[in-house]
């Protein structure tokens, strides 16, 4: 405490600040609205620099420009922040960068400023938005020249002026909007969009999440949820920090809970991906049922667009859930009916219950067996004769046993029921009376419960999405099941 006399005598007691600190500026912000004096206005400004996200005027030591030409977002953070958060910066700001290059060298000028025995230099850092010179590729940060500032005196190198238009080319606009873009304003007018704003909005939501504070996602349209999401993770590739925005975008996704699920079965391999790329293991998961049950269906958005070990995954739950299948259907074709005596029902000891199995085994190699190429060449285009196209057709959908394994599972009416029994027996006239139809239809539903006890092993469902007791519709099995080691960001994939 320093005290001084005032002009009445009285001694007035004033507490030495404490530099700001970067961790706890968000409660010392907090404490200085809740018990912040009258500021009078005269006898000079009352303007006290900024120091809280994003811009930290007394502690920031990495200067940030995402600018267009059009429009400009400043940001003055902390290396320490970055660092820790992103692979991109902890290199960009080490010693072995600096000593490799001059984009990071002290204004040798600025030491000679320095008086004898003042604090020594602030060490900061510059980066800028460059857009390069393809528009196919991501415009990347770069890192430029910085001035070092004296250590406490929260003097920092005065904003820049805005870069000229020419880094990158204007939006297309008319009127009164076109000739505005040419005077470069750090900010565009609300009521005009810039084709650039997604990005602008994905990096301010990278460094929102870097300090820790919630990124700007659409919370009631999923859809457009999903969009920025993807975007914010793939700019978290870039600069390696997907450990961190990851657990971000899952969170916010998970709060859609049923809406989620239902989205993830429309687009399973567009999940899968995102699922991956944030590290999210519900939604990983959830997309991963969906892909192996369909597979191959989804191959050709995931090959080439995703890491070689999520392939590898997926095709080693198919194998899995082929092999399984293959077991089962087995079982299913060796399923027999016995007399009263216990024997094994044969044409001979009893013909109608040998029918009965006969007519089941026939539907299920029906439905497990892909049908037979046309023999017949398919027909040409019309316009193939005059020198048209003469492109093969495209190949028939994956045949996919899913669907029957369902019915099977289900029983009941959903296959062979009384009209295709009654249809059946009646192409043997000698068999065909009411009584024998009872009978008949008495043993088939006695096939039926027995496959469904065979088929329970692929009729468990590991998804969160609701099915129903009839599967929901699915036309494949939701029966494949992901372990904790399963899962590829654990194996460094």
């Amino acid at each position: 405490m320093v005290s001084y006399p005032d002009s009445q005598g009285a001694e007035r007691s004033l507490a030495i600040r404490r530099p700001p600190s970067v961790t706890s500026h968000s409660s010392r912000a907090s404490t200085v609205r809740r018990h912040r004096p009258h500021r009078s206005h005269f006898g000079g400004s009352s303007y006290q620099p900024q120091n809280e996200f994003p811009v930290f005027t007394h502690t920031g030591d990495v200067e940030i420009i995402i600018s267009n030409g059009r429009k400009e977002q400043r940001y003055l953070l902390h290396k320490l922040i970055l660092t820790q958060c992103s692979g991109f910066f902890s290199a960009g700001t080490s010693d072995e960068w600096a000593n490799a290059g001059e984009g990071n060298s002290v204004n040798p000028n600025a030491l000679a400023r320095i008086p004898s025995g003042s604090a020594p230099e602030k060490k900061m850092w510059r980066y800028e938005l460059d857009w390069g010179n393809n528009d196919e590729e991501l415009p990347m940060l770069i890192q430029k020249k910085a001035q070092s500032t004296i250590f406490g005196s929260g003097d920092v190198a005065p904003p820049p002026q805005p870069p000229s238009a020419r880094n990158k080319p204007s939006a297309p606009q008319s009127g009164f909007f076109r000739s505005m873009a040419n005077f470069s304003s750090l900010h565009v007018p609300a009521t005009q969009s810039d084709p650039d704003d997604d990005l602008f909005r994905d990096y301010d939501n990278m460094f929102r999440v870097f300090y820790n504070y919630p990124p700007t996602l659409d919370p009631i349209n999923i859809a457009n949820a999903y969009v920025e999401c993807k975007s914010l993770l793939q700019l978290a590739d870039m600069y390696d920090a997907l450990e961190v925005i990851g657990p971000r975008v899952d969170h916010h996704l998970l709060r859609f809970q049923g809406r989620l699920w239902k989205q993830i079965a429309k687009y399973p391999p567009s999940y899968l991906k995102l699922g991956y790329m944030a590290r999210s293991k519900a939604i990983f998961q959830e997309a991963m049922v969906h892909v192996v049950g369909q597979w191959p269906q989804g191959a050709n958005q995931l090959r080439g667009q995703t890491s070689d070990g999520v392939i590898d995954l997926i095709e080693d739950k198919v194998d899995e859930l082929d092999e399984m299948k293959a077991k089962i259907e087995g079982k299913l074709f060796r399923i027999t009916l016995t007399t009263s005596r216990g024997e094994r029902v044969t044409p001979s000891n009893n013909w109608l219950d040998w029918l009965a199995m006969s007519l089941f085994r026939q539907w299920l190699a029906e439905n497990t067996t892909p049908p037979p190429a046309p023999i017949l060449k398919s027909p040409r285009p019309p316009n193939s004769r005059n020198g048209g196209d003469n492109s093969p057709l495209p190949p028939p959908p994956a045949f996919n046993t899913g669907r029957v394994f369902r019915l099977l599972g289900t029983g009941g009416s959903s296959y062979l029921n009384h009209d295709e029994c009654k249809r059946f027996l009646r192409l043997s006239p000698d068999q065909y009376n009411r009584e024998n139809l009872k009978r008949f239809e008495r043993r088939i539903d006695e096939i039926k419960e027995r496959a469904k006890d065979v088929v329970k092993p692929v009729m468990r469902n590991f998804l969160e999405l609701d099915l129903g007791r009839d599967g929901g519709g699915l036309p494949y099995l939701t029966s494949t099941r992901l372990e904790l080691q399963d899962f590829p960001w654990d194996e460094g994939v």
